[in-house]
């Protein structure tokens, strides 16, 4: 087992409620991945792929016990940057309707909901599509 995706697997698994966690084999599997990449932080990480000029947030994860301390959003800074750096103009992701805390971070750093998925999450809540353009 990698010791690192055991690790964010971990964190992961502390983050998000049941159904929603990933395992330490999911992580490893993206990671070897092309164009994937993860931003660590002490108490949280983002995991995103880069495909052409776009960027997929996958994940962002924060210690329950660490967050409303900035880890979320230097997190997803360095997500951005990372991408920038990987050739990225825009990022997209999508979050649970439900996770205020998320929205409110993403809409805090400038994403917009472009989209919906109709009952994408379980118990049928909806997941936001959200955008970003990286550079002016």
């Amino acid at each position: 087992m990698d010791e690192r995706a055991a690790r964010l697997a971990g964190l992961h698994g502390a983050a998000f409620p049941e159904g929603q966690r990933w395992t330490a084999e999911a992580i490893a599997g993206l990671l070897g991945q092309a164009g994937v990449f993860i931003v660590e932080r002490p108490g949280g990480f983002a995991m995103g792929r880069v495909a052409a000029d776009e960027v997929e947030l996958l994940t962002l994860a924060v210690d329950p016990e660490r967050q409303r301390a900035g880890i979320g959003r230097s997190c997803l800074a360095g997500f951005e940057a990372e991408a920038i750096a990987r050739g990225a103009i825009q990022a997209f992701l999508d979050v649970s309707e439900g996770n205020e805390a998320a929205r409110a971070l993403y809409l805090g750093a400038g994403y917009a909901e472009v989209g919906r998925r109709r009952g994408y999450y379980a118990g049928g809540v909806d997941a936001m599509l959200m955008r970003k353009g990286l550079v002016a």
